[in-house]
């Protein structure tokens, strides 16, 4: 079958393959040696049967001797198996035989081990016998000191016999030690009744030995016999205390609160002298007198307060104040507060150092005030206080009472901003300052120590809701202060619009000059500048400030943001007003310039007396602010920033008026041009002895501002004929090119309509889609724009404000 399939395809292969003679031939001769070469390949088919017959047979004889070798090892392994069973057995009964003979002296051990315990517990037994019957003799003849040390002893050998409370003598010594100890605490209780009535304020004049050593057995007694001898004795030394400083006697009212404080120091100096021995010093005795009559102190004043809630005025408020937390940390020095278990105490934090008021050591109230006063800002910082364990443990009875304070800090700061309002009258604007820079109102650092004085003193009595109600007092005044000391004093202008206005600025009237402000207003407007860039910094500091005192709870309520934009407001309202003034000066200036007959200029000389009237204004007011604003650098950059922003455009649209130019004027035009543009360079150190560098946001406004109007001017100077040579030639050299500018540049020409119809025509051909200039928004035709064009303008738009962001 196969042979015929081979010659089915060999005959479709010929039908399909069409060979020529010569290829055939080539076949025939390739094939003519092919019965030699098959029987080769039979020859090495016959070798290769052999080979396999060889290796078959081989096989067969492996396969037996395999058989073989694993009938040996099977019989070695149970031979193997066998003789570890014997091992195995002979390991069983050798084991039994140790088993027997250690039994006998498992036997004896358990024996010695339990005769051993026996005599040790009959020991016990006959020890805490002899101890209760000693215990019970010791405690009829109150013998404490000896008492003390058995009944410890008497307790631990007790503890042995816990497990054995089932037998009834075990019991009954139980029973015994615990009558002994309820007998000894009563008796204890009785002796300091006796030696402390509760009636009566008669001391003994010395320390008891008896007391003393029955300090030491209530130590080991129920802890409520230790507490209740505290309490007694507490209650006894203070009892005088509460019978001098009754409601209804006169040294009980806070005028008199140091006479409190004083008794009770006397009273610690007396206890140390006759009972200091006495009692055991782990027990903090003085200690637990001195917090002890701080509760009671604290109960009473609050009760006092609020019977004569009426009579307390602000002064008097402060004064017990005062007095309480000097005694609070007095105790604080004296004592370590381990005895305190209430949850009012809280600890005091230590702020960085800095020059701010706010953010300097507090160490009190009176001295925080003098080291303002004497300007002391670059002292060394004291380290930070150590935690007051006891703020607030009197103290804390003043809260309620605190709105006194409160309305009180409000009338006074009212009547601060007043004495500010009229003191600025009297004494009139601050004198040129030349030396320090712009001077910062004194009225300003008074305010905000007065603020550090408020916060300091009343978050030592609450940080609370009271420290809320003074957040908003201090807004109210920063606003104030903002609006009646700052933006009030501002100099206004002469406009009838109150202010410098786009119109007023480009009042074309020749000679019509809006009044400068003077020397004394220049220096006016930098110092409140200052003043404002001084108190926003500072209510910064006031807002953390006030978030370290309050609770955690209330910080989302301390918000001063409002009060920072105010000074905001203040900072750009004053460089606008100097911008404006600087503006105003340069007006009659460009005016003239746009007036000026340039078409009959006929030869260039040195700059226009129009540039020098420019360069003398910017010599007289820019030195003035530099000088009053080196304080605020940054601020002066803004100031510069801003009036380049302003002067520049101006110039340029004054420039557009001056028409016809003819190329004389425009050389002229140029030449004044470049002089403006190095005075502008020059601009924030000129008249400055000390030459610094113009930051580069300024000096990149500058040459960019500038160079437009010198290509302005280069574009007039240029022939208009050829005209594709002409408006190819705007077109370079003006990158934000387009048909308006492009008119106005044709009539300072002096071009006729009909010249420039043709010319504007060709500017709309030959100007590139999209734009290429960095100022693609600004529109390349008078037509209207295809929504293709609207399209790629918004695009590179977005482009733009996105690369200035």
């Amino acid at each position: 079958m196969m042979e015929e399939e081979e010659l089915e395809f060999v005959e479709e292969l010929e039908a399909v393959l069409q060979l020529t003679p010569d290829v055939q031939l080539a076949i025939e001769q390739s094939l003519a040696n092919i019965d030699e070469v098959v029987n080769k390949i039979r020859l090495k088919i016959r070798r290769l049967d052999d080979n396999i017959r060889t290796v078959v047979r081989g096989q067969t004889n492996v396969g037996q001797d395999g058989r073989q070798a694993l009938e040996e090892a099977q019989k070695a392994i149970q031979q193997l198996f066998g003789k570890i069973k014997d091992i195995k057995d002979k390991a069983e009964k050798s084991e039994q035989m140790v088993k027997e003979i250690t039994r006998d002296i498992k036997q004896l051990d358990h024996a010695k081990r339990h005769l051993t315990t026996s005599i040790t517990t009959l020991n016990h037994l006959h020890m805490l016998a002899g101890g209760v019957d000693s215990l019970e003799a010791m405690t009829r003849r109150r013998q404490y000191g000896e008492v003390a040390n058995l009944l410890q002893g008497v307790m631990n050998v007790l503890e042995h016999f816990y497990k054995y409370m089932g037998i009834p003598q075990i019991r009954q010594l139980s029973e015994r030690v615990k009558a002994a100890q309820t007998e000894l605490g009563q008796q204890i209780l009785a002796d300091f009744e006796e030696a402390f009535p509760s009636q009566g304020t008669k001391r003994p004049g010395g320390p008891s030995n008896v007391l003393r050593d029955a300090c030491l057995v209530a130590n080991i007694l129920d802890p409520r016999i230790k507490q209740e001898i505290i309490k007694k004795f507490i209650k006894q030394h203070l009892s005088e205390y509460l019978v001098l400083f009754q409601e209804n006697q006169d040294v009980a009212w806070l005028d008199k609160i140091d006479r409190r404080y004083a008794w009770i120091k006397r009273q610690l100096v007396d206890y140390e002298e006759k009972y200091g021995r006495m009692f055991p010093r782990e027990w903090y005795m003085t200690e637990r007198i001195a917090v002890e009559f701080c509760h009671i102190t604290r109960t009473e004043l609050a009760k006092i307060m609020r019977t004569r809630a009426k009579e307390i005025e602000v002064k008097l408020l402060l004064f017990a104040i005062q007095r309480t937390t000097n005694f609070e940390g007095f105790l604080a020095k004296r004592f370590s507060g381990c005895t305190l278990t209430d949850g009012t105490l809280k600890k005091l934090e230590s702020p960085p150092p800095s020059t701010n008021p706010f953010l300097e050591d507090e160490p009190a109230p009176e001295i925080e005030e003098l080291a303002m006063e004497k300007g002391d800002l670059d002292q060394p910082k004291k380290p930070k206080a150590p935690d007051n364990p006891f703020h607030g443990i009197v103290s804390k009875c003043f809260e309620p009472h605190l709105y006194v304070y409160i309305e009180s800090q409000d009338k006074n700061l009212g009547e601060l901003i007043d004495r500010f309002v009229a003191d600025f009258k009297a004494q009139g604007p601050p004198k040129p300052n030349t030396d320090e820079g712009g001077a910062v109102l004194p009225s300003c650092a008074d305010l905000f120590v007065y603020y550090k004085k408020c916060m300091v003193q009343c978050s030592q009595l609450s940080t609370g809701e009271p420290m809320i109600a003074l957040t908003t007092i201090f807004q109210k005044y920063l606003r104030e202060y903002a609006w009646k000391i700052l933006s009030g004093n501002l100099p206004k202008t002469t406009s009838s619009s109150g202010g410098l206005t786009i119109s007023s600025l480009l009042k074309e009237k020749e000679g019509s000059e809006v009044a400068k402000f003077t020397l004394e207003e220049l220096c006016l407007i930098c110092s409140i500048l200052s003043t404002a860039e001084y108190c926003l910094a500072t209510t910064q500091q006031l807002e953390e400030k006030l978030k370290e005192k309050v609770d955690v709870s209330l910080i989302e309520r301390i918000n001063l943001t409002g009060e920072m934009d105010t000074f905001s407001t203040v900072i750009s309202s004053s460089i606008q007003l100097l911008v404006q003034d600087l503006d105003a000066a340069c007006d009659p200036a460009l005016t003239a310039m746009s007036k000026m007959q340039w078409q009959n200029v006929e030869h260039v000389g040195d700059q226009s007396p129009y540039v020098t009237s420019v360069i003398l204004h910017i010599k007289q007011n820019v030195p003035i602010i530099r000088d009053n604003l080196a304080s605020t650098r940054k601020y002066f950059t803004q100031f510069c920033i801003k009036f380049a922003n302003s002067f520049i455009p101006k110039f340029i649209t004054h420039l557009f008026k001056c028409k016809p130019i003819s190329m004389v004027g425009a050389e002229q035009l140029l030449l004044d041009t470049h002089s403006l543009k190095m005075v502008l360079l020059d601009l924030p150190s000129i008249g400055s002895q000390v030459v610094r560098k113009a930051p580069a946001s300024y000096t990149k406004i500058v040459v960019k501002g500038m160079t437009r109007a010198e290509m302005i001017l280069k574009v007039v100077m240029a022939p208009h004929e050829p005209l594709v040579v002409f408006v190819d030639n705007y077109i370079k050299l003006l990158t934000d090119c387009n048909t308006e500018t492009f008119q106005k540049i044709l009539d300072m020409k002096g071009l006729k309509r009909s010249e420039q119809s043709s010319m504007l025509e060709l500017l709309r051909q030959r100007l590139p889609a999209p734009p290429s200039g960095p100022e693609g928004s600004s529109s390349l035709s008078l037509l209207a724009p295809t929504p293709e064009q609207e399209s790629s303008r918004i695009r590179k738009l977005e482009k733009l404000i996105k690369k200035r962001l």
